[in-house]
This record gives structure tokens, sequence and C-alpha cells, in this order.
């Protein structure tokens, strides 16, 4: 949920900006510079003694392709103990298909960190379900036009139980993206789908707005 404050114009949405990142080259910065706010921020809640939750970041193409990005990650986490259970890197489908094999070798890398794994945008990559069974992953996200399909037609439900009940066949986790009204939340836990994620339950906040609003109700007394 990374947007840039411009001073002149305000906040500008990230698919504005973030393309020129991409082209440019500065998404690896940026990137390093999201893991690394992720967590800070983890850290900071557990020394508080708030509930601490696993923040997810999203893996842009050139940081999966860097040779070194697994170096990176294990240098942001360092040798602070269970800073790893802070962590989720989010990855679309489409990024993995272009190659499975490189994919599969540096996803297990990861995982073998301590960090999980979303593919993100299911659905939309055309996964081979070979190849799906062999990715070291933890979590599926629907897209979010499935989620919108799903109260249109019966094939979009049916499709959206689909991906449901392969994630749960294969032990994965279902997270569904871009719910925003009541009647796709009520269908979905229906499905058995774990989590939601849309702005029927809050818009993007700023950190500390969520520290206040969700993360104080969690604190250890």
């Amino acid at each position: 949920l990374i947007r840039w404050n411009d001073p002149r114009t305000g906040l500008v949405p990230p698919g504005r900006f973030i393309p020129i990142l991409e082209d440019t080259g500065l998404i690896a910065e940026v990137g390093r510079w999201s893991l690394g706010q992720a967590i800070d921020d983890f850290l900071r809640w557990r020394a508080d003694g708030l509930g601490a939750v696993r923040l997810a970041v999203n893996v842009s193409p050139r940081q999966l392709r860097n040779p070194g990005f697994v170096a990176e990650i294990k240098a942001v986490l360092g040798d602070i103990p269970n800073a790893c259970q802070g962590l989720e890197l989010e990855i679309t489908e489409s990024l993995i298909m272009e190659d499975v094999r490189n994919s599969i070798t540096t996803l297990r890398a990861i995982r073998d960190l301590g960090v999980t794994i979303a593919i993100d945008d299911f659905g939309t990559g055309f996964s081979s379900l070979s190849y799906l069974a062999r990715l070291p992953v933890d979590t599926l996200k629907i897209d979010r036009s499935f989620v919108i399909e799903m109260t249109g037609s019966p094939q979009g439900l049916a499709l959206v139980s689909t991906i449901i009940n392969l994630a749960h066949s294969l032990k994965l986790k279902v997270v569904a993206e871009g719910v925003e009204t009541d009647e796709q939340s009520r269908l979905l836990r229906l499905l058995g789908c774990e989590e939601m994620q849309g702005f029927l339950f809050s818009e993007g906040i700023p950190s500390a707005l969520f520290e206040s609003r969700y993360l104080a109700r969690l604190a250890v007394a």
C-alpha cells in the first residue's frame, strides 16, 4: 500500500508511479526500503507489547530476477530472533510463471529463511497445476476480478469455489482480494475462505492509525 505524498498534488496512487520506478530501476531501492520498513515496524510493535502481525510486501520483477535478492532479505532480517515471523512476500502468479524453474529455486531459498510466500493475483497467470503443486508457497490470493464476478454469475461463483478448494487440497491458505460488499464477504465465508482484504474492512491507512485502530486491541498485559 505504498503511496507517494507529493508536496504539490498530495497522495499519488501506486499505479501512477510504480511503473516509472520499474522502468528506471529505482524499484530495487524502494523494494529494499519496503522490506526494511516492514521488519522495523514488526519489531517495534513487538517491543511496544502490541500483538504484532505479519506484514506482506510486494516483490517486483527486478527484485525476483536479481541473483542477490535472497541475500538482501537475509541482510534485512539480520540476526534478530523471530524477525522472519514479521514478513510475507507477495509475488504475482504471472511473474512466477515467467521462469518457473528459477522461481522455485529462489522461493525455496526464501522460505528457508522462515519468510512466508503468497501468490498474488492468482487466477490471472495460467499456472500449470503440476507446477503449482511444486511451488514452495503458503498462500493463494484470489484476484479481485474473480471476487467481483463471483456475485454476477454462477460461473464466477463456481470459479472462486474451485480456487478455494484447490488451495485447501494443497494445504494452502486463501486470501480474497478486493472485497467491497457484504454479499461478497458472506459468500466467501460460506465457501471457506479464511481471510479477505478490501475496502469493506478498511481503506489504506497510515501505520500510526493502523496501530491505534487495530494493534492496540491486541496489546499484551
